[in-house]
């Protein structure tokens, strides 16, 4: 159907009304005049009852972009919304959340043309409903993990080996020594869109300003349940992150690939390195399944989203000592291609290894196996024997199926925001949210991440360990985002 898109709001008015939401408002405004649109078409078919499905409706498929790698390129902008609950969801909530829902496709077709979104729920949800989260109600109906039965699909995070927190004495970072926070919000609301004008008029019209895409529609009528704690905005796009450098006159800006998605300079959106959707639900499929669910279970198509907020020190990526400095010998893109990749480098890049990248942001995700990393940390195969270790090579220590197949789906992308840092200036982010069939199966996957064990037993220097020390983690959630079908407080209707 056609679709009358929303003339851009002021934004003195759409901040005056967006309160916690004020800060992805803002993000957009700045991000969104230096997006381009993408062309798709409208998805034909129905959204699927795996919310996080959206791959039949990006309506564009895998390209190259001139390299010899797949890529899938997401939506371009990505809103998360976390919120705390003020009671107990009723029946008349969830009739009205479903309202919610229903109205955001009715006016928005659904796909990353116009509009996706899909809800989420913490730890704190599930202990409101009757019983709480031990009682008969989330018991009997929440998976438990097929290798310990007693536990659910669902726990908090923890702080990761790396993180900055009391429980990690030992570890702080260069610039940003940011403790981690484990936060505990009922709700997250997902929101996509190639059109930052798209998520604004969403933002606004979730604050009270009853219009949606130019149409009188009645906002939700939230009756004092939920009170909105955050908002984070997330870019993915060609070129951006470099566009939005040179924007804000960072130092780093002459030395980020022109053609990369990412703060860091490499795409992230390879086709092989995330698994398909359904491998992430508790009901899984042949390549893998980690859950007590089975096919027609309440929660069969659900997963786990973990969402985490990072700062990124590209100053110290690019070894700059200070802002004004010239780029260090341990920033070149030789250098930086086995933090993010593998050892020995996947590449070489060019002659001059800083302007524009120093090499193509292009590159593929190799499978090299859960043992490499340890391979590698004894300097089997490096150059010149170094010991060290890539980020993929850790990951790919417990992120794959036995079949090869990757068991997590990465949402990840560049932010540029203040939240959490020091001083309140905005900061290239990593806003980081991946769809996983358990909590623990994360957990597992961020110690593999860092791999202080090898670390440790090989002696690597924690300057050639991944990319640990170029992150600095200051939030952390873990959600179960439920089947679509249940997506409006689940178990609400059987309490």
């Amino acid at each position: 159907m056609p679709v009358d898109f929303p003339a851009p709001m002021t934004r003195r008015a759409v901040l005056k009304r967006a309160g916690a939401l004020a800060a992805a408002t803002a993000a957009l405004e700045v991000a969104g005049p230096l997006s381009a649109v993408p062309e798709r078409a409208l998805a034909a078919t129905s959204p699927a009852d795996i919310q996080f499905d959206i791959s039949p409706f990006l309506s564009v498929p895998p390209q190259t972009y001139g390299s010899s790698v797949l890529f899938q390129m997401p939506p371009v902008h990505t809103v998360f919304l976390t919120a705390a609950l003020q009671r107990t969801p009723a029946k008349a909530d969830q009739a009205e959340m479903n309202r919610v829902l229903a109205a955001l496709e009715q006016y928005y077709p659904w796909g990353a043309a116009h509009l996706v979104t899909f809800v989420a729920y913490g730890l704190p949800y599930f202990g409101r409903l009757p019983g709480g989260a031990t009682g008969r109600l989330v018991a009997g109906h929440m998976p438990r993990l097929a290798s310990a039965t007693s536990r659910y699909v669902l726990e908090e995070a923890q702080a990761g080996p790396t993180d900055v927190s009391k429980a990690n004495p030992g570890i702080s970072k260069l610039r940003y020594n940011v403790d981690v926070v484990i936060e505990h919000n009922d709700l997250l609301f997902t929101l996509r869109s190639d059109q930052a004008g798209i998520l604004t008029d969403v933002l606004a019209w979730l604050s009270g300003s009853n219009k949606l895409n130019g149409h009188a529609v009645a906002s939700p009528a939230w009756n004092g349940l939920l009170t909105f704690t955050s908002s984070r905005s997330m870019f993915v796009q060609m070129g951006l992150p470099k566009a939005m450098a040179k924007k804000h006159g960072l130092p780093f800006a002459d030395y980020i690939q022109h053609q990369s998605p990412m703060w860091m300079g490499f795409a992230d959106q390879q086709v092989h390195g995330s698994g398909p959707a359904a491998v992430c639900t508790f009901a899984g499929t042949a390549s893998a399944h980690l859950t007590t669910a089975a096919p027609g279970d309440y929660f069969d198509h659900g997963a786990i989203q973990h969402l985490s907020h990072l700062i990124v020190d590209l100053l110290q990526f690019f070894a700059m000592k200070t802002p004004s400095s010239a780029p260090g010998p341990d920033g070149t893109f030789r250098q930086r291609v086995q933090y993010a990749f593998h050892s020995p480098a996947i590449a070489q890049g060019n002659a001059g290894q800083f302007a524009d990248g120093g090499g193509p942001a292009l590159l593929p995700n190799q499978n090299h196996g859960p043992g490499y990393a340890a391979r590698t940390a004894r300097g089997i195969g490096t150059t010149n024997g170094e010991r060290r270790m890539g980020h993929l090579s850790c990951l790919q220590r417990s992120s794959r199926a036995p079949d090869g197949t990757p068991i997590h789906l990465r949402m990840d992308g560049p932010g540029f925001d203040a939240m959490d840092v020091p001083g309140g200036t905005p900061l290239p982010k990593l806003q980081f949210t991946m769809f996983v069939p358990t909590a623990d199966f994360f957990r597992t996957l961020r110690i593999s991440q860092a791999s202080l064990d090898l670390q440790d037993k090989y002696s690597v220097s924690p300057t050639r360990n991944g990319l640990e020390r170029f992150i600095t983690a200051t939030r952390r959630q873990n959600f179960l985002v439920p089947p679509r079908r249940h997506r409006a407080f689940p178990l609400v209707e059987l309490a």
